[in-house]
């Protein structure tokens, strides 16, 4: 009960489609069954009163396509295929086709999907760039646009993608065309290779990109170069999620149950600053807090919390966010301010909680929520829309204004 392991053939041929009998348990911060999430809800000890946002009725538009739906502060898009991994990408100026947000399939075959959805917010709208979709070799655990600040000689996107290695995409300007930049492996075995759980993007050094493995692994890449800069085994079990602070300062969590904070400057060492309270209980997310570093954010499997980490008091939450009715599966700090916070879960609620907050006899409400259709896998709040957060469930993307 509860496992979060899905079998997957990733092995070194992988990218060329070819079947062996390597497999692997792949650990993705979910509940599966056959193709479809499931709910695995906690028992509801505390029912808050809480402010909804009024989205209105949702309506389908007669002008819009058959896959969107919308209402005055809402926007949905419907996949063929259960979505997971989703981005926005970073660029604040858009495109002539609109901004662009990423969505990744999650089929437990070899065969997925990447759509490129094309975002105007004057309309209201998304749609999907047909010549922007994409197979792409088992579930993407991730994706990310690269930073602003990455300096590249053509003015088109790099989305990476993870999954079982870390893959590099280019999006022409115009929208026309994408293209595989790299696929970046550093398999010491032509047999196997260890799937990829997450990575993230240093915006401070935007060639540094960081991946985390179930191997128990994290490994440093230089994308302009292709190589590796280092490895570290980062903990006892398999690493979940990683994220950076400073350009050389990255955190990661585990199943282990610890969240450590590694300083590439000496890779001998590395500072627990929080452990869960149950022995091994893993950790699923990190989220740092780009407006103020010294906060970050994690949620434990199959619970209701989110936990807020003050670096400089290790081991001791400053606050627990427990409004939640069912296990959190995402979170995502404000990208335009350090006090605001939403996470997303089984309940089918996003909440945004606003901090520090004074704790209530019952401890911190949320400064709102929104009620999805279905148990909320993932979210994203958009960094060059701050006004804008994404969230996944079921086959489907919503956007909400916030």
């Amino acid at each position: 009960p509860g496992t979060h392991a899905v079998a997957l053939d990733f092995s070194s041929d992988s990218k060329n489609g070819t079947d062996t009998d390597h497999k692997t348990f792949c650990h993705f911060p979910l509940k599966k069954n056959g193709d479809v999430v499931v709910k695995n809800p906690l028992s509801n000890q505390i029912r808050p009163t809480i402010f909804h946002i009024s989205l209105g009725r949702e309506i389908m538009d007669n002008s819009a396509p058959d896959s969107l739906s919308r209402s005055e502060t809402a926007v949905t898009y419907d996949s063929p295929y259960p979505l997971y991994a989703m981005a926005f990408s970073s660029t604040r100026t858009g495109t002539p086709t609109g901004h662009r947000i990423a969505v990744g399939s999650f089929l437990e075959d070899y065969n997925n999907r990447i759509d490129i959805l094309s975002f105007d917010s004057d309309s209201m709208t998304v749609k999907p760039l047909p010549n922007l979709s994409f197979e792409h070799p088992y579930p993407p655990t991730k994706l990310m646009f690269s930073p602003p600040s990455l300096r590249r000689p053509s003015s088109g996107d790099l989305l990476a993608s993870s999954g079982d290695f870390l893959r590099l995409w280019e999006i022409s300007e115009d929208s026309s065309t994408v293209e595989p930049v790299a696929v970046l492996n550093n398999s010491k075995t032509s047999e196997f290779c260890a799937p990829l759980t997450s990575f993230d993007w240093n915006d401070v050094e935007p060639k540094r990109l960081g991946t985390c493995s179930i191997d128990t692994t994290c490994t440093i890449w230089d994308i302009e170069k292709s190589v590796v800069e280092t490895q570290l085994i980062a903990h006892d079990k398999e690493v979940h999620d990683i994220a950076w602070g400073e350009a050389r300062v990255f955190a990661s969590v585990s199943a282990d149950g610890s969240v450590r904070i590694f300083d590439l400057r000496d890779k001998e060492h590395s500072t627990i600053i929080y452990e869960s309270p149950q022995p091994d209980t893993p950790l699923l997310r990190l989220a740092w807090n780009k407006q103020d570093l010294r906060y970050m954010a994690t949620i434990l499997m199959d619970s209701n919390k989110v936990v807020i980490l003050d670096i400089r008091s290790p081991t001791m939450p400053v606050a627990e966010l427990e409004r939640h009715q069912a296990s959190v599966n995402a979170i995502a700090w404000a990208p335009q301010s350090c006090k605001h916070i939403c996470s997303g879960g089984d309940d089918t609620q996003a909440l945004i909680w606003e901090l520090p907050t004074v704790a209530g006899p019952n401890g911190i409400d949320p400064m709102s929520v929104y009620s999805a259709g279905s148990e909320i896998n993932q979210l994203q709040w958009s960094s060059a829309q701050p006004d804008w957060i994404g969230i996944a469930f079921s086959n489907k993307m919503q956007l909400l204004r916030v």
